[in-house]
């Protein structure tokens, strides 16, 4: 399971997916963006589709 982390030691303190320096922030640009689960996938493979699914729910907030 993929959380999300903040470390000041990591991306300066931005949340992350854990395990990975793939930041929130940057994955909820890329949706807003219009990219699409698969390329965002393909752009960042330690990623998973668990992962952009936690980013989305942290949003919601």
């Amino acid at each position: 399971m993929q959380k999300i982390v903040s470390d000041p030691k990591i991306m300066m303190g931005k949340p992350v997916i854990s395990g990975t320096r793939i930041t929130v922030e940057l994955i909820l640009e890329k949706l807003a963006a219009g990219e699409t689960l698969q390329q965002i996938l393909e752009a960042h493979p330690r990623l998973s589709d668990e992962g952009i699914r936690v980013a989305r729910k942290i949003s919601e907030f």
